[in-house]
């Protein structure tokens, strides 16, 4: 399946729709596995530092509507060629509130990153991956959401927890995924393993 050819995608671990947002991903969707592709110096970054943002900086994303708590965890792959390269999880509750779990190269070795972005982004590295594979995991009880991250997909390390935008924006939040590439000519990136679970995690700080 391809988004450009229908639009939209239906994937059979997801209970919503995909849509692709920004510029073309060329996203498809074969076995189990989506890939996306990040083309040249593309990112949805605004800097703290002040510096003018370009309107039209944006990366590839494909983002559903899940309704209620949940969790959508991923598995995810990246061709890493330059610094910042990455796959990601995405968050979407505004204009200018989103955030993004990273599986990146910071700037020399595969690393968890995160960035929540109000108005302008933060950015933090959480820890460093052997590898060029790793698990993301995004969860939301009601305004609240949390970022895990794990190298086997059974024990999470905690990342971090916070709101983003008001209770309804978090209530209409859009989630999904991203490719980028901001100082690169480009890379590929493969979400599989895609699990979607309809609730909040038991415990936030125990692997669980």
């Amino acid at each position: 399946m391809n988004a450009k050819d229908t639009g939209s995608l239906a994937l059979p671990e997801l209970p919503f729709l995909l849509r692709p947002y920004g510029p073309d991903g060329d996203w498809t969707y074969e076995d189990g596995v989506l890939t996306g592709w990040a083309g040249p110096r593309q990112d949805r970054f605004v800097p703290p530092t002040g510096e003018a943002l370009d309107p039209a900086s944006d990366a590839p994303r494909l983002l559903g509507a899940p309704e209620g708590d949940f969790q959508l965890i991923a598995r995810v792959t990246v061709g890493f060629a330059a610094a910042f390269d990455a796959g990601v999880l995405y968050l979407h509750a505004g204009e200018r509130e989103w955030a993004k779990l990273c599986f990146e190269r910071s700037p020399d070795l595969p690393t968890i990153c995160t960035v929540v972005t109000r108005g302008r982004s933060d950015d933090a590295n959480a820890f460093v991956v052997d590898g060029s594979s790793a698990w993301l995991r995004i969860s939301r009880t009601g305004a609240a959401f949390a970022f895990h991250a794990s190298t086997d997909g059974a024990h999470w390390t905690f990342v971090r927890i916070f709101q983003l935008g008001d209770a309804d924006a978090a209530a209409a939040a859009l989630v999904g995924f991203l490719a980028q590439s901001p100082q690169g000519e480009g890379c590929v990136v493969t979400f599989d393993h895609i699990e979607f679970r309809p609730n909040w995690p038991k415990g936030l700080r125990d692997g669980s």
